[in-house]
C-alpha cells in the first residue's frame, strides 16, 4: 500500500507517534484494508490515518481540544492559517499563550483560536511534549527552538481537502461509543495511552487523568468485542508483561521503536512496543 497523497500528514507532534513504526504497520494490516471501513477511536497525531489516506473513516479522541483542532483543519483551514500567523516564539508570549486555560475568558475564544492555540504550543512547548495537570491545564514548559515550523500551511490545506474530499466522520468521546458502529467490514486501528514499563511513572499521560491498569484491562474487553464482532483489529502499546498477558491469545509482533518524545530522560531512545492483532 503506497499513500495517496505524501502533503497529507500529521500537523501536531504527538507523543507516541507511529511514523517511527509505519512501515512495520503497514506490513501487518489486512489485504482487502481498501475495502473495509476505518475506525480509530485514539486517533492523537493521526499517522496512521494520515497515511493510510481511507475514504471513510470515523476518527475519535477524548482530548476535546485535540478534535477541535481537526475540526477546525477539516472547515476553516484558511483562517487557522491566518491566525497561527500572529503567534510569537518568545517565552513571555508563550507562557501568556499557555496560560489562558487558567482563565475565565478561556471559553470567549473561537473554535479557531483554540486550535491555533493548540498548534502553537505544540510547535513550540518543550519536546513537543502535550501534557496537562489535574485540572486539564496544557503545563509543559517553552521549549526555545530557533525556527519551530508554526504554520505549515502546506500540511494543513492538504489535510483539509482530504477531509472534505472524503466520509471522515470526527467525533470526541468515550473510545466504546465510537467502537459500537463496528462490524466484519471494519477496520479498528488502537492506539490507547501505553501501559508503562515502570511500575511508579511520573507522567499521567496526555489527557486530564491518564490511564490506569483498569484502562486497560477494559481496552482489552472491548478488543475482545470486536474480534466477536468480526472486526480486523490492530492494536499497538508498550511490551509491558501485562499488555502480552492481556492479549496472550491473539497475534503478538514485537517491533523497536525509537522514542525522542518522553517526560522521563532515560526511557528515550529504542525500546520495544507490541503490534497485537487478530487476524493473519
Amino acid at each position: 500500500m503506497t499513500k495517496i497523497n505524501n502533503l497529507v500528514s500529521p500537523f501536531v507532534k504527538w507523543a507516541g507517534g507511529k511514523r517511527q513504526i509505519m512501515s512495520s504497520i503497514v506490513e501487518l494490516l489486512p489485504e482487502n484494508i481498501k475495502e473495509l471501513n476505518y475506525i480509530e477511536p485514539f486517533i492523537g497525531g493521526g499517522a496512521v490515518f494520515l497515511y493510510l489516506q481511507p475514504p471513510n473513516a470515523i476518527i475519535n479522541d477524548f482530548n476535546q481540544e485535540l478534535m477541535n483542532v481537526y475540526i477546525v483543519v477539516k472547515e476553516h483551514p484558511d483562517e487557522l492559517i491566518c491566525d497561527l500567523k500572529k503567534h510569537k516564539n518568545e517565552s513571555d508570549y508563550f507562557y501568556k499563550i499557555r496560560g489562558l486555560d487558567r482563565s475565565q475568558d478561556y471559553h470567549k475564544l473561537t473554535s479557531i483560536q483554540r486550535a491555533s492555540r493548540i498548534i502553537f504550543l505544540n510547535k513550540t512547548c518543550f519536546n513537543g511534549l502535550y501534557r496537562v495537570n489535574r485540572a486539564g491545564e496544557f503545563n509543559a514548559p517553552f521549549g526555545r527552538y530557533k525556527n519551530p515550523n508554526i504554520v505549515n500551511e502546506t500540511t494543513l490545506k492538504a489535510v483539509s481537502k482530504y477531509l472534505n474530499a472524503n466520509n471522515i466522520l470526527i467525533k470526541s468521546g468515550d473510545y466504546a461509543d465510537v467502537l459500537e458502529e463496528a462490524n466484519e467490514q471494519t477496520f479498528v486501528y488502537l492506539d490507547p495511552p501505553y501501559h508503562p514499563i515502570a511500575e511508579n511513572p511520573n507522567f499521567t499521560g496526555y489527557i486530564q487523568g491518564g490511564w490506569s491498569l483498569a484502562d486497560q484491562e477494559r481496552l482489552s474487553e472491548v478488543f475482545d468485542e470486536l474480534n466477536a464482532k468480526g472486526a480486523r483489529v490492530l492494536l499497538s502499546n508498550s511490551s509491558a508483561p501485562v499488555i502480552r498477558d492481556l492479549y496472550k491469545k491473539y497475534i503478538i509482533t514485537t517491533v523497536r521503536a525509537n522514542r525522542a518524545i518522553n517526560s522521563v530522560g532515560t526511557n528515550r531512545g529504542e525500546v520495544d512496543e507490541l503490534l497485537i492483532r487478530n487476524y493473519e
